[in-house]
């Protein structure tokens, strides 16, 4: 048996609303990791369809965990990291990624901060220009089409692109340094939705569709990225990867539409976890 691959998650933990690490664990150890987490910050809810949320930042909880880590000698086939809590997170996880990168860590960013063409709540434009710095760090960066607008310092389209539009934003944010790019939230049919992907060893650009459905879906973009990292980890290519990891979030979508779950509560993933298994090839039988 292959030695199980140890993965760290630095995502907030919102404690209500299935998103960021309460998506990411379940997701990328049922794919078979060992999996680490470093929370950013503590909500009661996450932000999206609540009201009066709270919020603990925990940016001076970051270097001491991480230095008790070092102590222990602990090493990561994986580092991935998503919402950060504050401005000063982002160089304290550039300074873990260095502390903790090896010739064969992979490093995966997802810069959440923004949809729809606005910043979330807690986030700051200081902040959005940042995230670029983290993402220069990484090997593949996972933004949103609102989040690429800011980190690349243009105008949000919106739904009015081409085709050469977003493979033109894929190389410029390949160009930031990342090897791999995937760019999700990507349409050019009414009825489809998906990814874009961009691999700078290749140089080739990919694509990933399934079926769209109508309306918001909160914490899909954690699922989606979750489940990217797992099939890349179980050595999938990335084209593979990313249409693994659409049909795997449009499944817990039609789900959650099917269930006529509250959307605000987030989308039911759990159901569908079967499903990732099989697309995985994995069996624990």
């Amino acid at each position: 048996m292959n030695k199980q691959k140890r993965v760290l998650a630095i995502h907030d933990i919102s404690c209500v609303g299935r998103c960021s690490l309460t998506v990411a664990l379940p997701i990328i150890s049922v794919a078979g990791f060992d999996t680490s987490v470093l929370p950013t910050a503590v909500l009661s809810t996450h932000t999206g369809g609540f009201e009066g949320f709270t919020y603990r930042d925990l940016t001076e909880d970051i270097d001491p965990i991480s230095e008790h880590w070092q102590s222990l000698n602990l090493k990561f086939d994986a580092l991935y990291s998503g919402f950060l809590g504050s401005f000063e997170q982002i160089d304290l996880i550039a300074g873990l990624f260095d502390r903790f990168k090896t010739r064969n860590t992979l490093i995966m960013v997802d810069p959440v901060m923004a949809d729809n063409g606005v910043l979330y709540t807690v986030y700051s434009p200081e902040m959005a220009k940042g995230m670029a710095k983290l993402c220069a760090e990484a090997d593949i960066i996972v933004p949103n089409l609102t989040e690429a607008a800011f980190i690349l310092d243009e105008e949000y389209k919106g739904d009015n692109y081409t085709q050469d539009d977003i493979e033109k934003v894929l190389r410029k944010l390949a160009a930031l340094g990342p090897r791999k790019v995937v760019l999700t939230g990507v349409s050019f049919e009414n009825d489809k939705l998906g990814a874009a992907a961009y691999d700078c060893d290749l140089d080739k650009v990919m694509y990933a569709f399934n079926e769209k459905v109508d309306g918001n879906f909160h914490g899909t973009g954690d699922i989606f990225g979750s489940t990217l990292l797992s099939a890349l980890l179980n050595d999938f290519p990335l084209e593979e990867a990313i249409q693994i990891a659409v049909d795997y979030t449009h499944r817990c979508i039609s789900l959650t539409v099917e269930a006529e779950q509250e959307r605000r509560y987030g989308v039911c993933f759990e159901k569908a976890l079967p499903y990732l298994i099989e697309r995985l090839g994995l069996s624990y039988t």
